[in-house]
């Protein structure tokens, strides 16, 4: 790697980990890669990539290997961290970093390294995370935001999860990414700023959630990141430097303007200041980890109102007896990319049902799969009549809404019904995942009741769709804890039935 005293190149780099499988374990790092990209051409200058033999060689556990064939025997001759740590300190230190998800997983996984050794970290003069990037942007047209998700949007390949390739990849979706931006900017009406720019990293500890030590308080950066201010002469330098954020750094001094002089003017386009906050949340909350949790039984489900907990507030969960049609009514709630979405509400709250005992019609479905081709799971149960009456009336509401809103897309109803004397009225509940180190995981909660009314709940340690359908036979009787989310993609429009939590009967 370059040693020059000029350090304006963009350090993209990428560490494959160890995935923990118990509680209170640590990553641990088993490759690191990087390239010197210069910020004015977005070519290659230079790069540097190594296995690295963690400490402990049990931690590469067999789904460790799944998530990226780093075998045990690949690093047993590998340098450990100490030995590479000058060289990474060299790559990173004083330069610009930028990564995909680095804010809440890389940059975290350095800073433990190098505490781990007992030496100091190195620090960026600014981050760019392609996460937060590509999130606001591309997110209805191109799925989740997994890297192996964007390659497979823009034709790049396939991801091969290891570090140089990554960064390679990721440098190549952003500069599609700059290319449809500035296409899109030659229309004034959806001109919008598309990039995260942080002057400081944010990086937290796994197991608190709070910043480490030496990370930049986020009580002090959050006001500089709402106002889109560079607080440094390096950040100014980033942000001119940087072509796909040159334009950002002037439309933000126009926006701090227009804000002096009117509250009530046409928001700006270029306005970061929501996603910086979104992302000041995210990265001090806990990750999702493959971690397998001794989880206490949880009591049996009582016949008061359900209450889902999120993010602090209190969102209940109403039977559809509950539900008064008269009081539900939609509303539109704003999107980052600047467009926006329906929500549904029952006296001004957020509609969410609980139905008990639902005959499964038809186990877990794969039939669907999203762009990183994974399983989009859903399975049917049978729908009581006051279930279809207040999904019906929702879809109702919510379609005109969309048409008075200038959708055209093709509306498709929430309850299914068959002709057919036997044919009783299904919907469908699908079941989301999240992704850990590209290992998919259910983001539903599901449990098991037994016979004697005791209810626990199932760990999953890895993404199975056919031992999901073992639980989820046809004829299980289930209680289902939903949300309504309605949607309007590709000119397919209606509502889609996400579950929350699952209760699977054992009779």
């Amino acid at each position: 790697m370059s040693s020059s005293e000029d350090r304006n190149e963009i350090a993209f780099f990428d560490v494959e980990t160890t995935v923990p499988t118990r509680p209170g374990q640590k990553f641990a790092i088993l490759e690191f890669g990087a390239i010197l990209v210069c910020p004015r051409k977005l070519v290659e200058l230079d790069n540097y990539s190594t296995l690295v033999r963690p400490s402990d060689l049990s931690l590469i556990s067999s789904l460790s290997v799944r998530c990226n064939g780093i075998s045990r025997d690949a690093v047993t001759s590998a340098p450990t961290f100490n030995d590479i740590a000058d060289s990474v300190y060299d790559i990173l230190h004083g330069r610009i970093w930028a990564g995909h998800n680095i804010l809440r997983f890389d940059c975290a996984r350095i800073r433990e390294a190098f505490a781990e050794i007992g030496r100091p970290a190195p620090e960026p003069k600014g981050t760019i995370d392609s996460l937060a990037l590509l999130t606001q942007k591309f997110g209805r047209r191109a799925g989740d935001m997994k890297m192996a998700t964007l390659a497979t949007y823009f034709r790049l390949g396939q991801q091969t999860h290891r570090s140089l390739d990554d960064v390679r990849m990721n440098l190549e979706v952003l500069k599609h990414c700059a290319t449809v931006l500035f296409l899109e900017s030659s229309l004034p009406d959806i001109l919008t700023a598309n990039s995260w720019v942080s002057p400081y990293p944010l990086t937290r500890s796994r197991s608190n959630g709070k910043s480490s030590p030496n990370e930049a308080s986020p009580n002090a950066s959050a006001p500089a990141y709402a106002n889109g201010l560079a607080s440094s002469s390096t950040s100014q330098m980033l942000v001119e430097n940087h072509p796909i954020t040159s334009l950002l750094a002037h439309s933000k001094r126009e926006e701090v303007s227009n804000l002096v002089e009117s509250n009530t003017s046409r928001p700006d386009p270029f306005n970061m200041a929501p996603l910086s906050a979104k992302i000041i949340m995210e990265s001090h909350q806990p990750d999702v980890n493959m971690e397998e949790k001794s989880i206490p039984e949880s009591p049996e489900v009582s016949s008061t109102p359900a209450v889902y907990e999120s993010n602090g507030s209190s969102v209940p969960f109403l039977e559809p007896d509950e539900v008064s049609l008269p009081s539900i009514s939609p509303s539109h709630v704003p999107l980052f990319s600047g467009s926006q979405r329906i929500t549904l509400l029952h006296k001004d709250i957020t509609l969410q049902l609980k139905c008990t005992r639902m005959k499964v019609r038809f186990g877990i479905s794969t039939k669907f799969v999203d762009l990183a081709g994974r399983p989009r799971l859903n399975l049917v149960v049978d729908a009581t009549p006051s279930l279809c009456e207040v999904l019906e009336s929702c879809d109702d509401i919510a379609k005109r809404f969309a048409l008075d809103s200038g959708s055209s897309s093709d509306w498709r109803p929430v309850v299914t019904r068959k002709p057919g004397f036997l044919s009783s009225p299904t919907v469908r509940l699908h079941i989301p995942t999240a992704v850990c180190q590209d290992i998919a995981i259910y983001t539903t909660e599901i449990y098991q009741k037994e016979n004697s009314g005791s209810v626990q709940r199932l760990v999953f340690s890895k993404f199975d769709a056919s031992e999901l359908n073992s639980l989820f036979k046809p004829g299980t009787f289930v209680d289902a804890f939903f949300s309504l989310d309605p949607y309007d993609y590709q000119q397919n429009a209606g509502i889609k039935l996400v579950a929350k939590k699952l209760i699977i009967h054992s009779e």
